[in-house]
């Protein structure tokens, strides 16, 4: 079949199985061309392991550290006629380019918030690794079932208190409008907290640590973000703001119970991705965040900020906040950056737009996401999307 881009609002329904080889190629490159990363850690855990930061991770730690990996994400596979979810496409062109180099890679399948993906997890680390010294958590998910109750839990990405008012984008169309977001319920920001906040990753470790496959010397990641002023009514002061606040509270009961360099949250920068495409005012800020930090020379995806994460960032002695986090996002949150931002913010409208930011090349990462748009790929070819490249 020829397999083209299909959107439905923010939503991509197809994804190029040579697109999404070619991407995951390019990061690899990226990495290897920087050079080798010095790091103690050889085997690494990554829980959403499948796209964007997660991806990164894992290729950085592969191809710069020499780590084994064993990753774990939930994907669609495809069919005859129907093509498999990015993820499922480039977790196979991942690990047959990190066999090629000589390093395990193993790869599950499925509902991370389950206790049997977690059984499943472990085995394959006792089987493959032994045991795993970084456990980095990148899941992304608007959903999550907690096992021990069955019960369901679904975010809700809104302000808190009151409505909030602001500039929003259709990324579709490209025009800029107001957006009135009524704030969220007790019980909105409470489920928010449970899908996205820091329990099922204390879940995981103490797992893992129960089956004795963390090394004693274990580091363990959550990625966050925080944002700048410009985002912080519907982000960091909203039910996503209460639930990056619970990563900070479960991340200090980790280090308090297995050690002071134990556990970090790591606040990264804004970066094109499906589920930011979903939360109002940020695509917005993101296609002009694009435009400012790559006339600033700063410009970074999610392979560059994973790779200075590890190649400097993550070096002894690590460099903290009040808070214990690690800072990736300091370019973003520069004083520079963000004098530029807020000077162009009140600027933008649909008629503007072109001109202070930059929704082309938004679009063109958005479909690269899912394989689309990437040079030497031809897009022309009649495919079987059964078959990863």
């Amino acid at each position: 079949m020829i397999i083209e881009p299909r959107i439905r609002g923010f939503i991509c329904t197809t994804a190029h199985p040579v697109g999404c080889a070619t991407n995951v190629q390019r990061q690899i490159d990226h990495v290897v061309v920087k050079g080798p990363i010095e790091s103690p850690r050889k085997r690494v855990l990554v829980l959403g392991c499948s796209t964007g930061y997660g991806l990164a991770s894992r290729i950085v730690t592969t191809f710069g550290s020499g780590a084994d990996t064993v990753g774990v994400s939930f994907e669609k596979e495809p069919g005859e006629t129907k093509t498999a979810s990015a993820g499922w496409y480039n977790n196979r062109a991942f690990e047959k380019r990190a066999r090629a180099a000589g390093r395990i890679a193993v790869t599950v399948e499925g509902d991370a918030f389950s206790d049997a993906a977690k059984a499943q997890t472990i085995a394959a680390i006792r089987d493959n690794l032994g045991e795993v010294d970084l456990v980095v958590y990148s899941l992304a998910s608007p959903v999550r079932t907690d096992p021990k109750t069955g019960t369901t839990y679904r975010s809700a990405i809104k302000p808190m208190g009151e409505a909030v008012r602001s500039k929003t984008l259709d990324t579709g169309t490209g025009a800029v409008s107001e957006v009135e977001i009524q704030p969220a319920t007790a019980d909105e920001a409470e489920a928010t907290v449970k899908v996205m906040g820091g329990e099922d990753w204390e879940l995981w470790v103490d797992a893992l640590r129960e089956a004795k496959v963390l090394a004693p010397d274990f580091m363990t990641l959550n990625y966050t973000y925080l944002g700048s002023e410009l985002t912080w009514p519907i982000y960091h002061k909203g039910t996503l703001g209460r639930a990056k606040a619970d990563l900070d509270r479960a991340a200090a009961a980790m280090r308090e119970r297995y050690g002071s360099e134990s556990a970090f949250v790591v606040a990264l920068k804004a970066v094109v991705t499906q589920a930011s495409s979903a939360i109002p005012v940020v695509p917005l800020y993101g296609t002009l965040l694009l435009k400012v930090m790559e006339e600033m020379g700063l410009g970074e995806g999610c392979i560059e900020q994973i790779d200075r994460l590890f190649r400097v960032k993550l070096q002894p002695p690590l460099e903290l906040d009040k808070e214990s986090r690690v800072h990736v996002d300091d370019w973003e949150l520069s004083e520079a950056v963000q004098a530029e931002m807020g000077r162009r913010w009140p600027l933008l409208s649909s008629e503007t737009l072109a001109q202070h930011a930059d929704l082309d090349r938004y679009r063109r990462e958005f479909l690269r996401l899912f394989g689309f748009g990437l040079g030497g790929v031809d897009y022309s070819a009649d495919i079987d999307p059964r078959e990863p490249a």
